[in-house]
């Protein structure tokens, strides 16, 4: 009796022991897995995205671009869940994407600053522009705002103030120019090029059509306090504000290394934007 209590005993201890191998296997196994993060991002310039993308493979996470080619897609892919995060657009942006689909998408990281400016394919500067000049602006309310207000600040237009950051076209109230201002797709304001005499276009739509902010550009925004609304972010649900993946891809990219493709790739015409304004 005493040698079969004895069996038994040591069957069961064997039996907890291999319970417990197994458990600590699958835990190993399941930290180990690759989590696939969808991002959504505008045109086809990835660079420093390539660059965040290889330091996250450390951390098991695969980040997958799901590309669009306008603005009003990204948005709501991330609503609906066809991606997991975004990252093309600016606070002020979200803002009123949010108010207008009462969605509920926020901001879990600063990207860049990404000065907008104003290109041309005859001027080599601002004070060439004539009288009844051909203008091509963003038609979205943020972009479209922000592209008069630049024209303001370069001398061409007046603006009524009381509109703050979102004026439209029906609230220019000195345009001494006559500028004839037409409103575009922010993505079509680079091919609009052969078709006027300036157009004013996003940092990224201008990189994707191959020219350098910093040195293309007959004006360019000026980067202070007033363009903290216009910083570019990375956007999640709200429900994954706080999500520990989402917040990993957030800290792999804001690194110094980040830092220096940008400064590469962008050759100086976006700034860092969690250096100047915060992680977010």
């Amino acid at each position: 009796m005493k040698k079969i209590i004895r069996l038994v005993a040591v069957a069961l201890i064997a039996v907890v022991w291999l319970a417990g191998c197994s458990k600590g296997s699958a835990e190993t196994t399941d930290k180990s897995k690759e989590t696939t993060v969808k991002l959504g991002v505008i045109g086809e310039d990835t660079d420093v995205w390539d660059d965040v993308k290889d330091r996250l493979k450390k951390e098991n996470i695969n980040l997958e671009y799901v590309k669009f080619t306008d603005y009003n897609q990204p948005n709501a892919a991330l609503a609906d869940g066809s991606v997991d995060l975004n990252a093309f657009q600016h606070q002020f942006f979200l803002d009123n994407y949010n108010e207008e689909h009462g969605t509920d998408l926020v901001s879990i990281g600063n990207t860049v600053n990404a000065p907008l400016g104003i290109y041309s394919n005859s001027l080599k500067k601002i004070t060439e522009l004539k009288d009844g000049a051909k203008v091509a602006i963003p038609n979205d309310v943020t972009n479209g705002g922000r592209a008069l207000l630049l024209l303001q600040t370069a001398g061409l237009i007046k603006v009524d103030d009381s509109k703050g950051p979102a004026p439209t076209v029906s609230d220019i109230t000195e345009n001494k120019k006559n500028l004839v201002i037409s409103e575009l797709d922010a993505s079509q304001t680079a091919r609009a090029l052969s078709d006027v005499d300036i157009s004013v276009i996003n940092s990224g739509v201008a990189v994707d059509a191959g020219f350098n902010p910093t040195s293309d550009a007959i004006f360019l925004e000026p980067v202070d306090e007033n363009a903290r609304p216009y910083v570019n972010i990375i956007v999640a649900r709200k429900e994954d504000e706080k999500n520990k993946t989402y917040q990993k891809i957030v800290d792999a990219y804001q690194t110094e290394d980040t830092a220096k493709v940008i400064e590469k790739t962008s050759k100086g015409s976006s700034i860092p934007a969690w250096e100047t304004f915060g992680r977010k």
